[in-house]
C-alpha cells in the first residue's frame, strides 16, 4: 500500500450514508456557489494539472436558486492509497438544453463531512459529459462542447476524450480530440 502524500484524501468503506453525506455536501456547495461570482479573468481553458485544494471546496455548478443534479457518480482509489474518493459529475436541473457539467473529487476523512478536493471540469468551460468512467486510479470522460456560441446547447458539437491520472501531487489531464462523427482523431 503507497502512503498517500495527502493523508486526509482518503476516506473509509462506502455505505449508503458515505453517499447521503456524500449529497448533502454537494447541496451545500451548490446552495454556497450561488453566492460566489467567478473571477472575469479567469481563463475558460482547463490547466493540464489539476492540484488538489485543501481545506476549501471549489464552486459547484452556478446554480443561484435552482436545483442540481448529480448526474454520475463512481467510487475509485484515485492515489494509491487502498481508499477510495468519490468523482462526481454535477450540472445545473434544466428544462431544455444541455446545461454546463462540472466533475468534481470529493472525499471524506474518518468521521469527517465529505469534503470537494479537486475540480476537474468546471462548468464555466461550457462543457458537458458524456461517457464517464473510473478505472484503475483513472477518470475518464467524453466531453462534449461548441465550436461556437451560434451553436444551440441542445446539440454540442465538439467532443474529446480525456483522462485524469493522480501523478506527484496533481491530477493529470491528457486528451485525445475527437472528429464530429465520434472516430478518433
Amino acid at each position: 500500500m503507497q502512503t498517500s502524500a495527502l493523508p486526509d484524501l482518503a476516506h473509509t468503506d462506502t455505505t449508503p450514508m458515505h453517499w447521503l453525506a456524500t449529497a448533502a455536501a454537494m447541496a451545500a456547495v451548490v446552495a454556497a456557489a450561488g453566492l460566489l461570482q467567478p473571477d472575469a479573468s479567469a481563463s475558460a481553458s482547463t490547466p493540464h494539472r489539476t492540484v488538489a485544494q485543501h481545506g476549501a471546496s471549489p464552486a459547484l455548478a452556478p446554480c443561484g436558486a435552482r436545483a442540481h443534479t448529480v448526474a454520475k457518480q463512481a467510487p475509485g482509489d484515485l492515489d494509491g492509497d487502498g481508499r477510495p474518493e468519490t468523482v462526481a459529475v454535477v450540472h445545473c436541473a434544466a428544462g431544455s438544453g444541455t446545461p454546463p457539467s462540472g466533475v468534481y473529487v470529493l472525499t471524506q476523512g474518518n468521521g469527517a463531512a465529505p469534503r470537494i478536493v479537486a475540480t476537474l471540469v468546471d462548468p464555466v468551460q461550457k462543457m458537458s459529459v458524456g461517457d464517464f468512467a473510473v478505472r484503475d486510479g483513472v477518470v475518464s470522460a467524453t466531453l462534449l462542447g461548441y465550436s461556437s456560441p451560434s451553436v444551440p446547447s441542445c446539440c454540442p458539437d465538439e467532443q474529446e476524450q480525456v483522462t485524469w491520472q493522480w501523478r506527484n501531487g496533481a491530477f493529470v489531464r491528457s486528451s485525445r480530440p475527437q472528429d464530429p462523427a465520434g472516430a478518433g482523431v
